[in-house]
């Protein structure tokens, strides 16, 4: 039997202006109010684990005889991060006065041009957005409650640095039941930032009892004393870090 049942189309309501390491910008109308174009400003983050959109959105007001003078200046072709949209579409959007509701939330069906958008900010703009915050000590954009420490925000580089750094809460004898609460607690471990501070993860561990789990920790530190070990709590598990020999690191 056939389904009378028929997918409904989404309709393009947002036109996406520019973007660079910290903001999106879109607008779902180029037709002038007052001699103004509203313009919507996204915030981004630039995550080891990928680009992230903000929740919430800024709404602005540009002098419509200069968006293109304004994405110029915004979004400079200087800065790696930056995108901008070609000049001769939006002076044809311009010209004819595109325009569209603007939607609750950004997807890639509601861009009117996806082809203009980089792929990592097009799969950002697939997932739910979150609450970004700014990293204590860089000021970079991050995800709220990813990386924690001493009732600090940190982004993800900085966590690395710091916590997993020479002055970290290291050890070289398997943990007590009771210190597995008090251990460094991060959504996720990246190996990469760990290399410059001579750290290796050398297990890690999801999906199994918590008694378990600890269990494989203590067992891998206590079969190698000799070595300074942490034990980190991330969304998956726990993953162990062991602090490289000096002639390795």
């Amino acid at each position: 039997m056939e389904s009378n049942v028929v997918a409904l189309k989404v309709e393009p309501r947002v036109y996406v202006l520019g973007g660079n390491a910290s903001t999106l910008a879109f607008t779902s109308s180029l037709r002038a109010v007052s001699k103004q174009i509203v313009t919507w400003l996204v915030p981004l983050a630039w995550t080891p684990a990928g680009v992230v959109l903000g929740e919430t959105w800024q709404r602005v007001g540009l002098a419509a005889d200069n968006v293109a003078g304004w994405i110029d200046q915004t979004f400079p072709p200087d800065d790696e991060r930056s995108f901008v949209t070609p000049g001769r579409d939006l002076e044809i959007l311009q010209r004819i006065g595109w325009h569209a509701e603007p939607p609750e939330r950004l997807s890639e069906g509601t861009l009117l041009n996806p082809d203009d958008v980089p792929e990592d900010v097009l799969d950002a703009i697939a997932q739910p957005p979150v609450q970004l915050t700014q990293c204590a000590v860089c000021r970079r954009s991050c995800v709220r409650g990813d990386f924690e420490w001493n009732e600090r925000q940190l982004c993800a580089w900085d966590y690395h640095a710091t916590v997993f750094g020479k002055r970290g809460p290291w050890r070289n004898e398997p943990y007590e039941e009771r210190l597995f609460a008090t251990i460094p607690a991060a959504a996720y471990v990246v190996p990469g930032l760990l290399v410059e501070a001579g750290v290796e993860p050398v297990l890690a561990v999801a999906g199994l009892p918590e008694d378990v789990m600890q269990g494989l920790v203590n067992s891998a530190i206590a079969a190698d004393a000799g070595s300074a070990y942490l034990a980190v709590r991330t969304d998956e598990g726990l993953t162990l870090l062991r602090e490289r020999a000096k002639s390795e690191a």
